[in-house]
C-alpha cells in the first residue's frame, strides 16, 4: 500500500466573471507536500468580459478590482509552474479544471481529487457537502490568517486543503492509503453551487486518473465517529482544534 503522502497536491480554487463559458477572475494554489499544507498562491486576473453582478454578490469581486489585474497571458507561466504536481485537489473539481483547461490550452492536467466526491465517500451521512457546510462541521476556518472570507479563492483553497487533510487522515483505524483514495467514488447529486458562471453547467468529461492507472481493490475504510474526529491545532493546518464551547 502506498502513503498518499508519496505524492505532490495542488489545492486549486478558481473565482469567475459570471460569463458564460466562465472566464477567470482570481485563482489561488495551496501546495501540499510531504501531507504538509503549504502557503497559498493568488492571482487576480483581469477577465476578457466583464464581471457579472451576481458573481460580484457571490465573491466580492467588482469590476474596478480586476481593472488593474495582469492578464492571464501576464501570469500564464508561473501558474503551469505553480500546477507542475501530482494530482489537483478542489471542491466540486470539474468546475475548476475546465477552467484552467480553457484557459492553459495543451496543459496536460495530472490526476484529480475532488473533496466533493471524496466527503461524500469517506464522510457519509452528512446534511450536506457543500464546502461551507463541511468548513463548519470539521471546523476548517480555525486559525486561518486574518482578512480571508469565503468564496474568496486563498480561503477557499485553503480550507479545501484542510478538508482534503482531514478526510485522508482523520479515518479509521489508519488514514487513507493512495490506492484507496483512487477507488471509484459512488455516484451523487451536486450540491455545491457553481460560483463560476451565471448559467447552469455545462457537461464535463473527466478522467480522475491518467489513462493507464489501475484499479484498486482495497475497501473503503470505515469512518470515525464525529466525535473522534477532533481535528489538530496550527492555522496551516488541514484540521485545526474546534473552539472549546464548554
Amino acid at each position: 500500500m502506498t502513503s498518499w503522502t508519496m505524492l505532490r497536491y495542488a489545492v486549486v480554487d478558481v473565482e469567475g466573471n459570471g460569463q458564460q463559458p466562465p472566464d477567470l477572475v482570481e485563482l489561488a494554489m495551496v501546495p501540499i507536500i510531504g501531507g504538509a499544507v503549504g502557503e497559498p498562491i493568488e492571482w487576480m486576473v483581469r477577465p476578457d468580459q466583464p464581471i457579472t453582478p451576481m458573481a460580484r454578490r457571490i465573491h466580492g469581486i467588482t469590476n474596478e478590482m480586476a481593472e488593474g489585474a495582469d492578464t492571464f497571458v501576464d501570469v500564464q507561466k508561473s501558474v503551469v509552474e505553480a500546477l507542475n504536481v501530482d494530482a489537483i485537489v478542489a471542491h466540486a473539481a470539474h468546475v475548476d479544471v475546465g477552467v484552467l483547461q480553457r484557459k492553459l490550452g495543451d496543459w496536460q492536467c495530472p490526476e484529480v481529487f475532488d473533496t466533493l466526491k471524496l466527503a461524500r465517500r469517506l464522510r457519509p451521512g452528512l446534511a450536506s457537502y457543500k464546502l461551507g457546510a463541511l468548513v463548519d462541521a470539521f471546523y476548517l476556518d480555525v486559525h486561518l490568517p486574518a482578512g480571508l472570507r469565503p468564496h474568496r479563492a486563498t480561503y477557499d483553497a485553503l480550507v479545501c486543503a484542510r478538508l482534503f487533510v482531514n478526510l485522508v487522515t482523520q479515518t479509521y483505524p489508519k488514514p487513507v492509503t493512495l490506492e484507496e483514495l483512487r477507488e471509484q467514488t459512488p455516484p451523487g447529486g451536486d450540491d455545491e453551487a457553481p460560483a463560476l458562471s451565471d448559467h447552469p453547467r455545462g457537461l464535463f468529461i473527466s478522467v480522475d486518473r491518467p489513462s493507464g492507472a489501475g484499479n484498486a481493490t482495497t475497501p473503503t475504510p470505515k469512518a470515525k465517529s464525529d466525535a473522534s474526529r477532533s481535528p489538530t491545532a496550527s492555522w496551516n493546518a488541514s484540521t485545526p482544534t474546534p473552539p472549546d464551547t464548554s
